[in-house]
């Protein structure tokens, strides 16, 4: 994937770990250099400042910028841990007509030459949020889990990427329990594919560690020991360019479940 890239990332369905994707996505490439600005446009809502950690750090937010009140320079977050890493937070006082496509666009454009990536953390649904997510970027990250109605929405929001002209469309898999996979009670990666027809980039595992981080306010993707925090880092890999296979997570269930039989 080339620089100066404006990703949104999306989902039909909420609850799905959008925003902490993004977080950790965004972690994991100022991590490795890059100059990444986060952009969130789930106004009236707003949480990627809390899976942030930087809460307490706001003082303005995307729509004062969109309003033109502000450069967008001067409502930028940087954050604490990453030094190249920043957050373009959006409004509580606001609903989601407080900014349309075009006034992101707009601001997008002013950013981009100023950033390796630019990602957008769109609300979840099909709705106006949504319309005005996507409008500034060209290519996409849908986010979904192995659950049925998390893929239908997934699939219709293929079909709106699609109807929006969007080329680069991929997706990453969320809160996968491998021991439910083996036993055949959740679908698998090569099932999910063949449903929605979308380049898999990720696969993301189950994890109490991305509870705890996320409560903490602190992206897993640090987490030597989280097997979710590697998945998140191989996908950063891939995002810039690098081959890098799937992680096995049946591995790690299969080793316990030999254990356990041993001890029983």
């Amino acid at each position: 994937m080339k620089l100066n890239e404006i990703i949104v990332i999306t989902s039909g369905k909420g609850g799905v770990g959008k925003t902490t994707t993004a977080a950790n996505i965004g972690a994991g490439l100022a991590s490795r250099g890059k100059k990444v600005a986060l952009i969130d446009t789930d106004t009236g809502l707003r949480n990627l400042d809390l899976v942030l950690g930087v809460e307490s750090h706001i003082c303005y937010t995307l729509i004062d910028v969109a309003k033109g009140k502000i450069s967008y320079e001067k409502a930028l977050i940087r954050h604490p841990q990453y030094q190249t890493l920043y957050l373009l937070p959006t409004s509580q006082k606001y609903d989601k007509s407080a900014i349309n496509g075009n006034d992101l666009t707009k601001i997008c454009k002013q950013m981009r030459n100023s950033f390796d990536f630019i990602i957008i953390d769109c609300p979840a649904g099909i709705e106006q949020g949504f319309k005005t997510a996507i409008a500034a970027a060209n290519t996409a990250i849908i986010v979904t889990m192995p659950e049925m109605a998390a893929l239908r929405d997934a699939d219709k929001v293929v079909g709106e990427l699609n109807r929006a002209d969007f080329t680069d469309i991929k997706l990453i898999i969320n809160r996968i329990r491998p021991d439910m996979v083996s036993r055949g009670d959740m679908l698998d990666i090569t099932d999910i594919k063949d449903i929605l027809g979308v380049t898999v980039i990720g696969q993301i595992p189950d994890e109490e560690a991305i509870i705890k981080s996320t409560n903490r306010g602190q992206p897993v993707i640090e987490d030597k020991s989280s097997l979710a925090a590697q998945a998140y880092r191989d996908i950063t890999c891939r995002l810039c360019g690098e081959t890098v296979p799937f992680l096995d997570l049946s591995c790690k269930s299969s080793f316990l479940g030999k254990l356990k039989h041993l001890f029983k």
